[in-house]
C-alpha cells in the first residue's frame, strides 16, 4: 500500500516490531500475556512506526532543457514537467507527501495538485536540499549532460542524509542518434561558443561512444548511492517512464 511505510523503529502502526520488558509507566493494555507466560517477566508488545513517505521531486529548469529537435516534438523540460506532475498526482492519491526539492513545504491530499503545478512553474531551485527528512525519496529529472562530478556531488549530498532516489535522464532523440549530415553549426543554449562541424556524420560513432560512457558514469553514480538510473526519450510515450517511476517507488 502506498502511504504507509515501516520506519524500522518502534512506534504507532499495525505491524509487529519487537517484545521488550515491561517498564514502570507502561500501560497495562500493552502487555503481551502470551509472551509473558513463557517466563517470570512481563513483556510489552511493540509495533513498528509507520508513516507516509515524503517524496521530493525536481526537474531541471536550465536552458538545455528548453530544446526540441523537430517541430511538434516536446521540449525536454516540457516532458520532464509532465512526468513530474503525473507522478505527483499518483503519489498524492496514494496518500504520500510530496515536496519540491529545495522547498520545505510538503503537499498532501488530492486537492493540492493545481497549486503544486503553479508552484512548479516558479520553481528554479538547484537539485540540493539539506532539509529532507531521513527515509525520504527523491526523483530528479534532467538531461544530466553536465559534468559527472556535478551530478555526483548532488546525489552524494542527498544520500548522506539517508535519502534514496532515482535519476531520470530525459533526452531528445537527436541527442541520442546525432542524425545530421554535412556541414552543421551547433549553438549552445547556455551561451557557450558555437561549434562548426564540416562533416557531422563523421563523428557519429565517437559521439555515440561518449554518450554511452557518460550514461555509464551516471548509472555508476546512482548505484554507488543505492539509487536507480533510467532514461527516457521525448519521442516515446511518457506512460512508460511514469510506470517505471511508479514501480521503483512502490514498496517491494
Amino acid at each position: 500500500m502506498q502511504g504507509v511505510h515501516g520506519r524500522r523503529r518502534a512506534g504507532q502502526g499495525d505491524a509487529f516490531w519487537q517484545f521488550r520488558p515491561y517498564a514502570r509507566g507502561d500501560a497495562l493494555n500493552r502487555l503481551d500475556w502470551r509472551q509473558s507466560a513463557k517466563s517470570d517477566r512481563l513483556f510489552v508488545r511493540e509495533t513498528e512506526w509507520e508513516a507516509a513517505q515524503s517524496v521530493a521531486l525536481w526537474r531541471d529548469s536550465g536552458q538545455t532543457m528548453r530544446w526540441a529537435s523537430a517541430k511538434g516534438q516536446p521540449e525536454k523540460g516540457e516532458r520532464a514537467e509532465l512526468l513530474l506532475l503525473a507522478l505527483a498526482s499518483l503519489l498524492l492519491r496514494g496518500g504520500e507527501r510530496v515536496r519540491l526539492l529545495g522547498q520545505r513545504r510538503a503537499w498532501a491530499g488530492r486537492g493540492v495538485l493545481p497549486p503544486l503545478a503553479e508552484a512548479l512553474s516558479r520553481h528554479t531551485a538547484p537539485a540540493a536540499d539539506d532539509s529532507l527528512p531521513r527515509h525520504a525519496r527523491a526523483v530528479l529529472l534532467s538531461d544530466f549532460l553536465a559534468p559527472l562530478e556535478d551530478t555526483r556531488a548532488v546525489v552524494a549530498a542527498l544520500a548522506a542524509r539517508g535519502v534514496s532516489g532515482q535519476l531520470v535522464q530525459v533526452l531528445d532523440p537527436a541527442e541520442e542518434t546525432l542524425p545530421y549530415q554535412g556541414r552543421i553549426r551547433f549553438e549552445a543554449l547556455g551561451g557557450d561558443e558555437a561549434v562548426l562541424l564540416p562533416r557531422t556524420e563523421g563523428i557519429r560513432a565517437l559521439y555515440a561512444e561518449r554518450l554511452a560512457a557518460h550514461r555509464a558514469g551516471l548509472a555508476a553514480i546512482a548505484a554507488a548511492a543505492g539509487w536507480r538510473f533510467t532514461t527516457h526519450r521525448t519521442d516515446t510515450p511518457p506512460e512508460r517512464a511514469l510506470l517505471a517511476l511508479w514501480q521503483s517507488l512502490s514498496p517491494a
